[in-house]
């Protein structure tokens, strides 16, 4: 019995020596989890602008965008009328120069 005394002593003091520390890397975890609670909270906001930030000029960007392509659109459709105006005038101008000759 000598023998097993010792292992069980011995395991003992290993599973106490493992529960101290587990309990010292507790209080440290918790201690360390404390002193960045502002800091966190500090990046969560500064998180939370930057969003909004970005959210407002992604937003005025888009408006940018729609106002632009519309003011192609518009370039383009009166181009297009421009262009089938002139078209439909030569048509007239040669149907004129058939007929009349």
């Amino acid at each position: 019995m000598g023998f097993a005394d010792t292992l069980k002593k011995l395991f003992g003091r290993a599973k106490e020596a493992a529960g101290e520390a587990a309990e010292k890397a507790k209080d440290v975890a918790e201690d360390i989890g404390e002193k960045a609670a502002p800091y966190a909270e500090k990046a969560k906001d500064a998180a939370g602008d930057a969003f909004e930030k970005a959210k407002d000029v992604a937003g005025d960007a888009f408006e940018k965008a729609k106002d632009v392509a519309g003011d192609i659109r518009d370039k383009v459709e009166d181009r297009f009328d421009d262009m089938r105006g002139r078209g439909e005038s030569a048509a007239e101008e040669a149907q004129d120069k058939v007929e009349g000759d």
